[in-house]
């Protein structure tokens, strides 16, 4: 592992406008100065996680830090372990002693490896290339069957998804132990392997709608007998399940309307220390964790419940008290990755992070309460001087006309090099981030720092649909996806304007994905911002559901309306039919395999910019899909939005950027 090197330091201090100050936080550097943690796993004393690796064309890495310290990868090169179940993917790999499964994104197919050999699959070539996917994975406790989710593509027909078995050396073919429904996730065998629970749902709900829980037990052959829905149904969201030390099945659902903690006695269901706070997150990917058991003393049979416990001021490793409540363990992390709280014996290990440190897999020890470092995202180290710590602020907004409050985090211009001219006031890029389910964390984020160090004010909005705030914030956007995202963003901004910390003539506003969306219906039906950055955003919300993924392909019956019964909403709700409204320079960048929302909306995004005689600019990248993880594209994007905006906005940047063609300026 490298050692960090030493703090990126600071030019001696001069005065410059906004938007042109010299940073060491460049987009090289947030390209490819860190890697993407994920998954950790414990089997035994060996610790696993996986490394997106961005200078490796965003190959991912099963990592494996041995009882004896040693760090090695599990998959050699050529092997990228990542599985495009529901597009999004999560859960590609897990462990059973010393082997480790894992999905190769290449081909999709299971792949087994053994200590000293090399990866070899163990489910068959599918018919149609990438066409049979796995995920999420458990393995019987002898070692003998591998049980998992599976989505099998054929041509012509949606996708099917069920839940399967098969020998854990490929000598079989994979069988369906359950099927019937849209979707799966998290199948969980209990300590003794004789009972399995999973979840379920089917279309339109999306998993943080409605999902339903069921337990079976498990036969000789890896064979499910006598069913039993314990918990779910449509108004009711479950979310990992897992059975404790001593059997009894565990769970979070959202039923008081909190993702709060459940157990299972037989067949009665009971709440663990209820609070309004969310111990859930939305399941976009699989693999997700945010519970475990330790322990700790005195503890009955299932010792005790550790958890990642969210609310207002961030989240919080936290433990579950034998009065019922929660004792903060004292950690100074506050975003943490949800598919990572995992335990073995007393030890704990996550991938945390704070305002000012960047996500590291971290094992920390309940019984000595000593924590430990094992991997850095980042090889090189910020001055913290450089760093603009979040603030999080609530601002008023409206919903269908009424009052509300909304959140974001606010990140204000810092550079110990710089200071700007007296009187004016710094350009603000506001940030919709996707999903739209979906939140923001004041974890250090180079990316934010990329524009705060440069002399942007950045806030990153958690309009009303975003998680962290209970059921009934996240249901705000429910049939209002495009007017109240918009509104909260807009809400933020002239929040901050009127506050004095941004110039109300240079707002932009930019996303991906979802908030790319929110991004493009700011531009197209509002007035208030005079730029903007659309990342593989939708332009059409109609074409998205006619033509996206399974997963979502329903997604859109709740934030816009029941298609095609509500078609002509949905053309309302469409940027890419009112351009005519169009008055700002827009920048837009696309994936061209992206699944998710294809290259077509945004090349008819372009040609309507075209048409219209407005400045824009086009960046389109061959091999990136639904979010870019190739650090040369990366690098690029960065570059070619501060490159935009400084041409918008009419300030001269520091950076060594090759200019990007903008047309109609």
């Amino acid at each position: 592992m490298k050692t960090p090197e030493a703090p990126l330091k600071a030019p001696d201090k001069r005065q410059a406008p906004y938007g042109s100050w010299a940073s060491p936080i460049t987009a090289g550097l947030v390209a490819s100065g860190g890697v993407r943690l994920g998954q950790v796993a414990w089997s035994g004393d060996d610790l696993y996680w996986l490394e997106g690796r961005p200078d490796e064309g965003g190959r991912s890495v099963v990592v494996r830090r041995s009882a004896n310290g040693d760090v090695a990868d599990v998959i050699p090169e050529g092997f990228n372990a990542r599985t495009m179940v529901h597009e999004y993917g999560g859960g590609s790999y897990w462990v059973s002693g010393p082997t480790v499964f894992f999905t190769n994104f290449e081909d999709q197919r299971l792949y087994r490896v053994d200590p000293g050999e090399v990866p070899r699959a163990i489910t068959p070539e599918p018919l149609v290339p990438q066409g049979d996917r796995y995920a999420d994975g458990v393995v019987t406790p002898d070692g003998t069957w591998v049980i998992c989710v599976r989505e099998r593509h054929v041509i012509g027909r949606e996708a099917v998804n069920e839940i399967v078995a098969l020998p854990a050396d490929g000598s079989a073919l994979p069988r369906v132990l359950v099927g019937g429904l849209a979707f799966f996730a998290f199948p969980r065998l209990s300590p003794d392997g004789r009972r399995l629970a999973w979840t379920s749902w089917g279309h339109p709900r999306m998993p943080w709608d409605g999902t339903e829980l069921w337990v079976a037990e498990v036969a000789d052959g890896a064979q499910l007998r006598g069913r039993r829905l314990v918990a779910g149904g449509p108004e009711e969201s479950i979310f990992q399940p897992l059975f404790s030390p001593s059997g009894r099945l565990h769970f979070v659902s959202d039923r008081s309307g909190w993702w709060n903690l459940y157990v299972d006695r037989d067949g009665t269901v009971e709440p663990i220390a209820p609070v309004d706070a969310e111990l859930g997150v939305p399941q976009w990917v699989f693999g997700l964790s945010t519970y475990a058991f330790v322990p700790f003393v005195p503890a009955g049979p299932d010792g005790t419940i550790v958890c990642l416990l969210g609310g207002s001021g961030g989240t919080r490793l936290s433990r579950v008290t034998p009065e019922g409540g929660y004792e903060d363990l004292g950690l100074p992390y506050r975003s943490f990755s949800p598919a990572s709280l995992v335990s073995s014996g007393s030890r704990l290990a996550f991938i945390g992070a704070s305002p000012v440190q960047a996500a590291a897999v971290v094992v920390f020890d309940t019984g000595t309460r000593t924590q430990e470092v094992v991997r850095r995202s980042l090889s090189e180290e910020v001055d913290p001087a450089f760093v603009s710590v979040a603030e999080p602020i609530e601002f008023p907004s409206t919903l269908d006309g009424e009052p509300v409050t909304a959140h974001a985090l606010f990140y204000k211009p810092i550079n110990p090099g710089f200071s700007a001219p007296e009187g004016e006031r710094p350009p603000l890029v506001v940030f919709s981030h996707g999903g739209p389910t979906s939140a923001t964390t004041s974890a250090l984020s180079l990316e934010i720092q990329f524009w705060t160090s440069r002399g942007f004010g950045v806030v990153d909005v958690n309009y009303g649909g975003s998680t962290g705030y209970g059921r009934q914030y996240r249901e705000r956007l429910k049939g209002r996806w495009g007017i109240l995202d918009v509104d909260d963003c807009m809400a933020a901004a002239r929040f901050l304007v009127d506050r004095g910390d941004a110039d109300a003539a240079r707002l932009a506003i930019r996303g991906g994905s979802a908030g790319g969306y929110t991004t493009l219906c700011a531009l197209t039906f509002q007035d208030l911002f005079a730029a903007g950055a659309s990342y593989y955003g939708v332009a059409d919300a109609e074409a998205l559901a006619k033509d996206t993924h399974k997963f979502e392909s329903r997604y859109l019956d709740s934030l816009i309306g029941e298609y095609p019964k509500e078609a002509a909403l949905y053309r309302e709700r469409s940027p890419i039919h009112y351009t005519d409204r169009l008055s700002c320079p827009m920048l837009i960048l696309q994936g061209l395999e992206d699944k998710v929302v294809p290259p077509s909306q945004a090349e008819a995004m372009v040609e309507a910019l075209r048409a219209k005689g407005l400045p824009f600019a086009y960046l389109a990248y061959e091999g990136e899909q639904h979010g870019f993880r190739k650090a040369e594209n990366i690098r690029r994007s960065l570059e070619a939005e501060l490159y935009f905006y400084a041409k918008v906005f009419g300030f001269q940047h520091a950076d060594d950027i090759e200019p990007v063609e903008i047309e109609n300026l």
